[in-house]
């Protein structure tokens, strides 16, 4: 058995789910041992996303954490490795190099690709499935918000300087309309700048999970590492504060929506869209 285990998994009463899949830290020791200095620092982490969500549950919201590094297996990448966006550089399921074009790996030759994704990806997907389907049993619909962050600046993905916020719905196609435009709403009445559908228009998460047609409604946000950490990038519960207050804005706007009705095709299971 892993230690820690794959992840944690807090249920909630709310029709609200958030998942943080890239928040993880732990490796197995055998890989551990596979991975150059670059791959051990684990640096592409979305460093303490997950407490930026600590008081979800005290809403009734849940809370799905993943507990892996990010370099062990993607789980915001398609399984079968496909794109997010054609033509341009990307990592993939298993990230051979980091953001900084660094290797992770010695021998990346050996890595078993299909045994990571059925030991690490496949059962946080699973999880995920289930639980919106059970929320969406509950409520007659289901909101996923993934969260995360990176660096300001990361010159293999896009120049410049990121905003402090990237809200992602995959050009529209992940949530309702209305969700959207409440969530933006809410973000904009915050300290922070935010944009939609730009750089990131939402990953392998949302763009999977996001169905409105069947009552399943995603949403990604991408958070800058400046907009709730110090420099030296350790936590400091006052530098998060501005942040933690603007996702509970969030939070609550997304609890306070609700489908407009005849917009989800009740009754048609979630699975049926695959």
């Amino acid at each position: 058995m892993l230690t820690p285990p794959l992840f944690t998994l807090q249920r909630g009463s709310a029709p609200l789910l958030i998942s943080v899949p890239h928040a993880g830290l732990a490796v197995p020791p055998e890989m551990e041992d596979q991975m150059t200095p670059v791959g051990q620092a684990r640096a592409d982490t979305d460093l303490f996303v997950d407490r930026l969500a600590a008081s979800a549950p005290d809403r009734g919201v849940g809370v799905l954490v993943a507990h892996y590094s990010r370099y062990v297996v993607d789980l915001n990448r398609h399984p079968e490795g496909q794109p997010l966006y054609p033509g341009a550089d990307e990592t993939g399921l298993v990230p051979l190099t980091s953001f900084d074009h660094q290797p992770l790996w010695y021998r990346p030759g050996g890595i078993d690709f299909v045994s990571r994704r059925q030991r690490f990806w496949a059962p946080y997907h699973a999880a995920l499935d289930a639980e919106l389907t059970r929320i969406r049993q509950l409520h007659g619909w289901a909101v996923l918000l993934d969260l995360h962050s990176i660096p300001d600046e990361v010159p293999r993905f896009f120049s410049g300087r990121l905003p402090a916020i990237s809200l992602g719905t995959s050009a529209g196609t992940s949530c309702a309309a209305e969700l959207s435009e409440a969530v933006v709403t809410a973000l904009l009445a915050g300290p922070f700048e935010m944009v939609r559908d730009q750089r990131f228009k939402g990953g392998y998460i949302t763009r999977h999970y996001g169905r409105p047609t069947v009552g399943w409604h995603a949403l990604q946000m991408e958070l800058t590492r400046s907009s709730y950490l110090p420099d030296d990038l350790t936590w400091c519960p006052e530098r998060a504060a501005a942040m933690i207050t603007t996702l509970t804005h969030v939070i609550d706007t997304v609890l306070q929506w609700r489908p407009v009705p005849g917009s989800t095709m009740e009754g048609m299971p979630a699975s049926a869209a695959r």
